[in-house]
């Protein structure tokens, strides 16, 4: 099928890429210059692992194209996919303005039948207004139908995501719009469930939002384990072993990130509050995660008293591992407060750190190897569970430390790591292994 896809972003980007891969003959549309002359040149706009090579492939086979016309982009189009973004406002409603734009523009170009697939993100009734949008800006007479086709993608694996997902999900109101993007999507043999429009749009925010709840709640049995003396990794495991709550989303840490969990939960509030009702759960999802963002700092502050002046090493920029993707990661918040307290850092990410920098005040030094990072470090704080981190060698921290004092907000290593090595390592729900004055606030009589 002749595809256009309307934004290069990460939802846009790997679309149109994979649905070019199947077999679809796809152009992406972009109004960034500077990002089309970079993928019109094989170079990916993101960081994605395999997305570069899929782009080369599919350019090389005349299956891929890119440009910053939209006329040319959807002129041909059977099929018109809108994944631009809709980020979060200051009150954390979405902001339509890109849906509101593409859909004009949609409008005053097409000049035969078309299907039209939001693929981003948007609020329950979203897609009536895409309708409305596009249908009283019509310059040809014709026709065109909506259909809701969210995304379920985790960066990093989006590629795997979209050949191997769990579903499809296809809203529509017309049956031949339905099938239309399930033919689509058919070469992927992935189950698909069709709904009615406004389901589909509230399946995508429920199911960040139950995702989103696993993490809080898990990070707040992490905290009970702490006081209470036990495993929140052994208790995750015997948790995730009955089929009814499963393993996924059970790691505790220093919580949730990216660009979709912190901007769906907060859109997903504000759509109950639009209609006069108080999500009490998902409130406190949100407040537990902004809580975890700051425990590595209140278990430094309880070892070392004061920061100011000390060096700290920070392992890990993004807000999960293979990806550059830094919005709102805990690292920002967790940098900024240790600065706020007058410590020195340095930081290191294989990928994210160009990213980070945009983002972080430049007194933050930075560097580019774990070893030279940890380097007369007076404590180190693992933020993010790259490859590199978890495989690194637990002895040098002991070697290149000045104190060797690890705080491991993803619970990257196995306690037992550190038994025989004079390191102190805290991690999150799980005993302290060799600590020296740290107490708990409280003490549990048993």
């Amino acid at each position: 099928m002749e595809v256009a896809v309307i934004g290069t972003g990460y939802v846009g980007l790997v679309t149109g890429v994979c649905l070019a891969d199947i077999g679809h003959k796809v152009t992406c549309i972009d109004i960034d210059v500077n990002k089309i002359k970079m993928l019109n040149s094989g170079v990916s706009v993101i960081y994605e692992p395999g997305l570069e090579g899929l782009i080369i492939k599919n350019q090389s086979e005349h299956r891929l194209a890119f440009t910053n016309e939209y006329e040319e982009g959807l002129i041909n189009a059977e099929v018109i996919y809108i994944a631009v973004g809709t980020p979060a406002k200051a009150d954390g409603t979405a902001n339509l303005t890109s849906i509101r734009e593409a859909a004009i523009t949609i409008g005053s170009i097409i000049r035969k039948h078309v299907t039209i697939v939001t693929k981003s993100t948007v609020p329950i009734g979203t897609n009536d207004k895409i309708r409305d949008w596009i249908g009283s800006n019509l310059a040809f007479d014709t026709t065109f139908d909506i259909v809701s086709n969210p995304e379920f993608l985790r960066e990093g694996s989006a590629i795997q995501d979209t050949f191997y997902g769990d579903r499809i999900i296809i809203g529509a109101d017309s049956i031949n719009a339905g099938d239309i993007v399930e033919k689509i999507n058919e070469p992927l043999n992935i189950p698909v469930f069709r709904t009615s429009i406004r389901s589909a749009e509230m399946i995508k925010y429920a199911s960040n939002a139950f995702l989103a709840t696993k993490i809080s709640f898990i990070n707040e049995i992490s905290n009970m384990c702490e006081e209470l003396g036990a495993d929140v990794t052994e208790v995750a495991r015997g948790m995730g072993m009955d089929k009814r709550i499963g393993s996924h989303f059970l790691n505790a840490g220093i919580g949730y990130g990216g660009s979709c969990f912190p901007k769906d939960t907060n859109a997903l509030m504000q759509i109950a509050e639009d209609i006069d009702m108080e999500f009490e759960l998902l409130k406190s999802v949100i407040e537990v995660n902004k809580k975890q963002h700051l425990l590595l700092i209140k278990k430094a502050q309880k070892r070392l008293g004061a920061l100011n002046g000390l060096r700290i090493a920070v392992l890990g920029l993004s807000f999960k591992p293979n990806t550059d993707d830094v919005r709102e990661a805990a690292s920002i918040t967790i940098i900024k407060e240790l600065l706020k307290e007058g410590a020195n850092v340095v930081a290191y990410d294989p990928v994210a750190v160009p990213n980070a920098k945009r983002l972080l005040p430049a007194k933050v030094e930075y560097a580019e190897t774990i070893s030279s990072t940890i380097l007369n470090a007076d404590s180190a704080f693992i933020l993010t569970e790259w490859s590199e981190i978890v495989n690194f060698n637990p002895a040098l921290y002991s070697s290149l430390m000045k104190q060797p004092i690890v705080f491991d907000g993803r619970n990257c290593y196995r306690s037992d790591h550190f038994r025989n090595l004079e390191v102190e390592y805290y991690s999150v729900g799980r005993v302290a292994v060799n600590m020296v004055n740290y107490r708990s606030d409280k003490v549990i009589n048993l």
